[in-house]
């Protein structure tokens, strides 16, 4: 079976990639100070937080302090990616790196948002930022490929989460629908590079099939490590326009679609298994898609 790292053989067409993804990010580089309504802001020392400053619906102030709890452990992110493609390709290393830059802005400004417009007690704010940086994240995979996989996975998840909230935040705050369409941009382009290795990975060698499953099939967003996951998501899905229903259509669909794996032909016997079980998988999935939207009509 293959060695469960990058081949190094792609590494003048990661190369390519990565230059791309730098002039397509250069062309939409930003700040966060230009995406915040500063004209909101009040002295919190002068003007006490009170409930009744809340202007947003909790659904949607429930989903951005979900993303920015996401959001804020980006430490524990990128030490976990630098220790993975240790010694793995540079290219990759190099990749990781631009990725911190542009992902460390985004905690700040979904933070500044929620403050400025005094949409969370700042107090229980900064109580669970604490608590979910110090909680850490440790997923259950520790190697190139299957590092590769999830990122797919989660910056697609990410960028589909921030695109569908904008479209219920901008009914309330065009000034926060915007703003989440641009962090969307950010995961697009990181979507897209992650996406594009694996892609090549298989079609350079389809037996690149048998680290898939484990990551598919396991999926969960490193958000899961907050308090009150579950509730949290059960709110968004409901009101905010992201749950199951969106996950198998705009992110587990689309990825295995894009990466063919219908039409994958691994050689090792492991490999063409665990191909099947992930469209076992994913046919279930749509069955049970299917049966819900049934019950809704």
């Amino acid at each position: 079976m293959l060695t469960n790292d990058l081949d190094f053989r792609l590494e003048p067409r990661l190369k390519e990639l990565y230059d791309d993804h730098k002039k397509r990010s250069a062309k939409i580089d930003w700040g966060y100070h230009e995406f915040l309504p500063w004209d909101k802001a009040m002295d919190f020392r002068r003007v006490p937080w009170d409930p009744s400053q809340v202007a947003l619906p909790a659904s949607i102030v429930t989903a951005i302090e979900t993303a920015l709890l996401t959001e804020v452990n980006l430490p524990w992110f990128t030490s976990h990616l630098a220790q993975t493609f240790r010694g793995s390709l540079t290219i990759i290393q190099d990749f990781v790196h631009t990725w911190t830059a542009e992902e460390d802005q985004h905690s700040n400004l979904l933070e500044t948002y929620l403050l400025i417009t005094r949409s969370v007690d700042p107090k229980r704010l900064h109580e669970l930022h604490k608590m979910t940086v110090e909680h850490g994240w440790a997923p259950d995979f520790h190697t190139p490929f299957e590092t590769m996989v999830y990122t797919s996975l989660q910056e697609l998840a990410t960028m589909v989460f921030y695109n569908n909230v904008a479209k219920e935040a901008n009914k309330h705050d065009p000034d926060l629908g915007k703003l989440l369409r641009r962090l969307a941009k950010d995961e697009t382009l990181h979507y897209a590079f992650y996406r594009d290795v694996i892609k090549f990975h298989l079609q350079l060698e389809p037996n690149y099939c048998y680290y898939l499953g484990h990551v598919i099939k396991n999926f969960q967003m490193p958000g899961a490590v907050m308090p009150d996951f579950d509730d949290r998501m059960a709110i968004i899905a409901k009101e905010a326009n992201y749950g199951p229903l969106e996950y198998f259509d705009q992110v587990l669909d689309v990825i295995i679609k894009y990466w063919d794996i219908e039409n994958l032909r691994p050689i090792a016997p492991e490999a063409e298994k665990a191909r099947l079980d992930i469209l076992k998988y994913h046919a279930r999935m749509k069955r049970v898609k299917e049966r819900f939207m049934r019950t809704q009509k």
